[in-house]
């Protein structure tokens, strides 16, 4: 492998961990605001989001960006999305499938037709999985368990709560702190005093909202280089393999083919879902095969998922699913011999 390659597999490698970034930081923000901020709302914002979240997850994994697939798997570590909302972004995004199609001139239509595929094939596996999950009173507990990812992560997220001011944390302590406030004010302007716990109020809310960053910028830390190592080996694996050798493999038996297409899908590394997208454009890669790779290619949504989940027992369940889902849809579209 000479300096140029590897020097490109390093390059791609930091391009492709750098956009995950923002959504990743975003996503532990927004945990970090829900776990100290809504109180008891957290649960019911759960449990009116896990009706739709498999559609909502369909259509975000739709657009050309894989930090969607990220953010799902985050969310799901924490409990805050399903189990069906995580597959149907996984099964809907499509990394980078889109950008080969519009370097390849290739029709819209073409391509349109592959993501409605991919967006409705995840739109009816998540709510199926959320509907059996829930007869089997499997879908777990309706509650967030933020603390414990952050527990695991060992970021200090519980230094927040020791902050003097409860109002942050439930709708009680809220209420009980607003008087607090309005009392000490009052108590204030009386003695002269009101600037000194205006200040005071204002230093202590600007603690916890540095402790909510900050506990953000831990998580999102860790993820990324646990990513970007990932994403290095793997970059190096497909480079060493070569689309030669991969097209050669890939041309054999269709059964065998959909199989490895998908296996080959599962790579969390851009270049997968590229070297299946090519080969399908040059006529390499039956409709079949190329939709099961390309279905099971959902960016880096079960590698943050291993990262941050803790059960690997579950993680391993919702790989294997993905990849019967994905073996099974592109052996029907073989089967029905339909065209993309």
């Amino acid at each position: 492998m000479t300096p140029g390659i590897i020097m490109d597999v390093l390059l791609d490698s930091v391009h492709d961990t750098l956009e995950l970034i923002p959504f990743l930081f975003l996503t532990y923000l927004a945990m970090e605001a829900l776990e100290h901020t809504a109180g008891g709302r957290t649960e019911r914002i759960i449990a009116r989001a896990d009706k739709s979240g498999p559609i909502v997850g369909a259509l975000l994994g739709a657009l050309p960006q894989c930090g969607f697939s990220a953010m799902a798997g985050t969310l799901y570590a924490a409990r805050v999305v399903s189990a069906g909302t995580l597959v149907s972004v996984i099964l809907a995004t499509s990394d980078e499938m889109i950008p080969v199609f519009v370097a390849h001139a290739e029709p819209a239509g073409r391509m349109l037709a592959i993501i409605g595929f991919k967006v409705v094939a995840g739109m009816l596996v998540g709510l199926a999985v959320d509907v059996v999950l829930r007869a089997l009173h499997r879908a777990g507990d309706g509650h967030a368990h933020i603390a414990e990812l952050c527990e695991a992560a060992h970021c200090d997220c519980g230094e927040i709560d020791s902050d003097a001011d409860g109002a942050l944390f439930s709708p009680e302590a809220g209420a009980a702190g607003e008087k607090d406030a309005v009392a000490a004010a009052a108590h204030g302007e009386a003695h002269g005093h009101g600037h000194a716990h205006d200040h005071g109020h204002g230093t202590s809310h600007g603690r916890r909202v540095w402790h909510i960053v900050r506990s953000a910028l831990v998580h999102t830390a860790e993820v990324t280089f646990f990513i970007f190592l990932v994403t290095l080996v793997f970059g190096f694996v497909i480079e060493a393999a070569g689309t030669d050798a991969i097209a050669q493999v890939l041309g054999s038996h269709p059964v065998r083919a959909t199989m490895l297409a998908a296996l080959i899908g599962l790579i969390p590394n851009c270049g997968a879902s590229v070297a299946i997208t090519q080969l399908y454009l040059q006529g390499s890669l039956a409709a079949g095969p190329m939709m099961a790779g390309l279905l099971v290619s959902g960016g880096m949504g079960l590698l943050v998922l291993f990262r941050t989940n803790r059960d690997m027992r579950q993680n391993l369940v919702i790989t294997a699913f993905v990849y019967v889902v994905g073996v099974v849809l592109g052996l029907v579209v073989a089967g029905l011999g339909i065209i993309f």
